[in-house]
């Protein structure tokens, strides 16, 4: 069915103000029966039998072991993790079961720590042979990975808040706090034997002497390549350290050696390699002419060996299984770890998987070492023949090949203080625990770590990565070339309570969220290995916290929120769902007005016209003259006062404060690192005895005074600070966390005390209300027609993945950034035309703007103007803050328009629809109801016509709608069941 409406909204000449924003004289409505009776269909591929968009209530998370208690299942009906429990613990599993895909390939460690200097995977199992998918067998024959961190205890729980939430202001229906799922605890401990010398790490007792990466072939390293054939190459297609020859010639690289070298690791790639004795390898030159080599031996395939050992006429074979490919052999899509240790006595040999972020080293050979060789000289990488020199096989050269040596590391030999230092200390007493919570009707997870000290002596953690999953590719990109980064996984969104520095989500988390390339996925398609699938989630430096005996640290929180489909409308509707359940304050949207005098006279009179035409929240803005640092007792009870006179009139009182962008001297600022920068030019170190007597300050201001809103300007972006400021911060590497933590503790009382936060940074998992809607500040001294135009544009971009209640918008009643009268709507009544269409292109949006100005109206028709735009925004209040749907985007050249829906009220639907044109113009729109709950067909009412209709619905649960738009108008439909 089709709706044709035809009216004139009141703008000229303002006869009846009260109904100004919603009035048309009607002269035309046709209706005409639509063809196509279908009812609306769930996104492509959807697997269940209720769209979780529209009706979440059956999906309840449940966390369950199995019968044998092998397995701990958490699943909620969207998404299911399955974590294995004996034999080893970690994530088997992570299955969208919304479009029925496996979201995980590989198995890794369920977090990452570094304690003391000492880094420990938390769980992990080890023996998969394929890193591109893992099936039921080689699930079964995955093996505990020894020096991991192994689990001790299995808890289940009900979810707990993770920070007060005083609940003082309308906000969204239905919303629960804390929110309704269930809660997992597991718990880790380490070893406690004094480590085996083979089992430290090389960086604890030894000195990197010199390392090469082989980014580019330096003039130190002397190539030998075989006269077989001219396309024999230790450089293969640019690429330094790729060597293409036959299989039985060789081709290799020397460089010297420094005296006191202890021993030597490379990371070698077999590639397309199917040597036996000339694989690739690396040999130790002696003063003799000697060469002591060990090679691997692709080509063999299992059938004798795996590796090889020439020393001094002497050929040894080592198989390694564990290492191997399942079919026999080592395999063609791994790289290896292969090093030499010199010993006083022997020459130890070993290899890892080069892919383990902590390798698991397997002795290959120990050979006595002979004191008349002397010490050696030189090192070899590449292809030798068995005695370790410079010839070709006598008879066939063999298949062509290409394996690859990409880094080479030398080292000291051990230091014995080094080692005694760590012989002399027990292996730090702790535990770690791994905490999971998972929601009902929401795909998301929850994860993050504690460290309990449960020694006697004080522990630091120095680094974590609190989630670690190898998740499937996002493209199948064979090259990697020109400036474009190769896409990343776009099946799982992650999001922190450590976000900070930006208005969007993914930039202000892309300090701790990282997608990496995945050193163990060897099989993937891109040729050099660099598809970002790799997710780790952990900060950028530090946090180098320490841990007292008896205490414990906790992390941050990661937020991974699986999406089911490719559209952005959804894909947003999915985020903004998952802020209104673990933020739910976001959805607190009160009308403000920015003040912009600071007298306790003004002030009252700006209490008063809030409380006559329904605004809720005044706060005194910037270059007002407030001062919320001065801690006055005289002044503190002054405005004590007018707060006391604010609540008398149902008026929230609030003031702007401006915390970073600005230096306050006395060696109070941050100080970045070499080569870094502040992010906003200047900022006053939190942990500086300014920052915290500042944040002293605020704390006392709310208790004293009773305000209620706090705008905080140039919110802690993340900046670093090498400065030592004890005993808050020790230097760079501890200095954004505990900057963070004192802001993060902050915002959380200030949501356990009810104060509205309005902070222009992504702080809202920490606490935070509002940031900006995304708009650039000098646009409000624009031409007043270009402003209104950017308020939409600026409204619907930012709503893809926020709700309309979590950015504020801006209306400059008075001059702001200039532009004199052509910008500014004061005074008011000579500009009412386009201060109605600013306040209905941000209410009839569902957004708040920042009034800024000296008053709200100056004439009584003003007044009635801004009364008459909020009794209807409060009218329709629930369905204007609900979801948006983006219909037409603002461009100044035709129309534009928002959707509201909420299957759950009354009004199911809301469209908005402007005309920014001189002329009226007619338009046939198709309504998007499918996210409305509405099937088959929908009640019509234009403009709050008492009359309703009837109107079809097509098989995708669109409306046709067509509408007859006044000039420089505002319309809107509602729709219902």
């Amino acid at each position: 069915m089709t709706i044709k409406y035809k009216g004139q909204l009141a703008l000229k000449s303002f006869e009846n103000l009260s109904q100004i924003h919603f009035m048309l004289r009607s002269s035309t409505l046709a209706l005409f029966l639509g063809a196509i009776f279908a009812q609306a269909l769930p996104p492509e591929n959807y697997q269940l039998a209720t769209d979780w968009q529209l009706d979440a209530s059956s999906f309840k998370a449940t966390a369950t072991k199995s019968e044998n208690g092998d397995t701990l299942t958490l699943q909620n009906g969207l998404i299911r993790r399955v974590i294995r429990l004996k034999d080893g613990c970690a994530t088997l599993a992570l299955d969208d079961l919304m479009s029925g895909r496996s979201l995980v390939r590989s198995v890794r460690p369920e977090g990452m720590v570094t304690i003391n200097g000492q880094e420990f995977a938390v769980g992990g199992l080890i023996g998969q042979p394929n890193h591109a998918f893992l099936t039921p067998e080689w699930q079964a024959a995955l093996k505990t990975d020894p020096n991991a961190l192994q689990l001790i205890g299995v808890e289940i729980s009900e979810i707990k808040e993770r920070m007060p939430w005083k609940q003082v202001r309308p906000h969204a229906p239905g919303v629960q706090w804390p929110p309704k799922g269930v809660a997992v605890r597991l718990e880790f401990s380490p070893y406690t034997d004094k480590q085996p010398i083979t089992e430290i790490p090389w960086a604890d007792i030894r000195t990197k002497l010199f390392a090469d990466e082989f980014t580019q072939l330096s003039s130190d390293w002397k190539v030998q390549a075989s006269i077989a054939d001219e396309r024999i190459s230790f450089m293969n297609e640019g690429k330094p350290g790729e060597i293409y020859a036959p299989a039985n010639t060789f081709c290799f690289a020397e460089r010297a050696l420094p005296a006191n070298v202890g021993g030597v690791e490379t990371v070698i790639s077999p590639g397309t390699n199917v040597s036996y004795t000339w694989g690739p390898g690396l040999g130790l030159v002696f003063p003799n002419g000697k060469v002591l080599r060990c090679n691997l031996r692709p080509g063999d395939r299992g059938e004798h060996g795996d590796f090889q050992l020439s020393n001094n006429g002497v050929t040894s074979l080592m198989r390694l299984p564990a290492l191997a490919a399942k079919e026999g052999g080592l395999s063609l899509e791994r790289n290896y770890r292969l090093r030499v240790s010199l010993q006083p006595k022997t020459f130890i040999w070993e290899v890892a998987d080069a892919g383990q972020a902590i390798p698991t080293w397997y002795k290959l050979f120990e050979t006595s070492r002979d004191e008349s060789w002397g010490a050696p000289i030189a090192m070899r990488l590449g292809k030798m023949a068995e005695d370790g020199s410079a010839t070709d096989h006598k008879g066939e050269k063999g298949e062509w090949g290409r394996c690859r040596f990409t880094e080479v590391s030398v080292w000291s030999g051990i230091d014995t203080d080094r080692l005694a230092k760590v012989h002399s200390v027990a292996a730090p007493r702790f535990h770690v625990s791994i905490h999971y919570e998972l929601y009902d009707g929401l795909p998301v997870w929850s994860k993050w770590m504690t460290v309990e000290n449960i020694s006697k002596k004080p522990l630091c953690v120095d680094r974590f990565t609190s989630e670690v999953l190898a998740v499937i590719e996002q493209s199948s990109d064979v090259e990697s070339r020109g400036p474009n980064p190769l896409d990343q996984p776009d099946s799982i969104q992650v999001e922190t309570d450590q976000a900070f520095g930006s208005f969007t989500a993914r930039q202000a988390n892309s300090h701790v969220v990282r997608w990496e390339k995945d050193p163990l996925y060897t099989s993937q398609v891109n040729y050099n290995r660099e598809t970002p699938c790799l997710l780790k989630v952990g900060p950028t430096r530090g946090p180098a916290q320490d841990i007292a005996p008896g205490e414990t640290f906790t992390t941050f929180r990661a937020f991974g929120l699986v999406q089911d489909s490719s559209s952005r409308e959804r894909r947003g509707l999915a985020q903004r769902r998952m802020y209104r359940t673990l933020a739910p304050w976001v959805t607190e949207n009160p009308l403000m007005h920015h003040l912009v005098a600071s007298s306790p006279e003004a002030a009252r009179a700006a209490i008063d016209q809030a409380a006559e035409v329904g605004f809720e929240m005044i706060i005194l803005s910037f270059g007002s003259g407030f001062n919320m640092e001065n801690n006055d007792p005289a002044y503190l009870e002054k405005w004590r006062k007018v707060n006391a006179y604010a609540q008398s009139k149902g008026i929230e009182l609030g003031s702007y404060s401006l915390l970073s962008s600005r230096k306050v001297g006395g060696g109070n600022d941050v100080v970045p690192a070499p080569g870094e920068r502040v992010t906003f030019g200047n900022a006053p170190a939190l942990t500086s005895p300014w920052g915290l007597e500042y944040f002293k300050k605020l704390y006392a201001f709310f208790k004293t005074t009773g305000f209620t809103v706090l705008e905080h300007d140039g919110s802690y972006p993340g900046d670093w600070d090498v400065t030592t400021r004890l005993p808050l911060q020790k230097g760079l590497a501890d200095s954004q966390w505990a900057q963070w933590k004192i802001i993060n503790d902050y915002y959380r009382w200030c949501r356990g005390q009810g104060i509205f936060l309005n902070v222009p940074d992504y702080y809202f998992l920490a606490g935070s209300n509002k940031c900006g809607m995304g708009y650039r500040e000098v646009n409000w001294s624009l031409p007043r027609a270009e402003q209104v135009i950017h308020t939409r544009q600026n409204i619907y971009d930012g709503t893809w993945d926020r709700t309309p209640s979590m950015g504020w918008m801006f209306v400059p009643l008075s001059e702001y950034q200039g532009g004199g009268t052509a910008a500014t709507i004061e005074p008011l009544d000579s500009h009412l035309e386009h201060y109605n269409l600013m306040m209905l292109s941000n209410l009839s949006n569902g957004v708040q703007a920042c009034y800024r100005g000296p008053r709200l109206f100056d004439t009584p028709r003003v007044r009635d103007l801004v009364k008459a735009n909020v009794d209807w925004f409060k009218a329709h209040r629930a369905i204007l803050e609900s979801d948006v749907m983006h219909v037409r985007r603002a461009d100044g050249k035709d129309w534009d328009g928002l959707l509201h829906v909420n299957p759950q009220l009354k009004e199911r639907a809301l469209l908005s629809v402007f005309n920014p044109l001189n002329q009226s113009i007619e338009r046939e729109i198709l309504v998007p109801l499918y996210y409305a709950g509405l099937k088959d067909s929908a009640t019509v009412s234009i403009n709050g016509a008492a009359d309703t209709n009837r109107v079809k619905l097509d098989s995708t649960g669109r409306a046709k709608v067509r509408l007859t738009l006044p000039p420089n108008s505002h319309t809107w439909v509602v729709f219902g069941e």
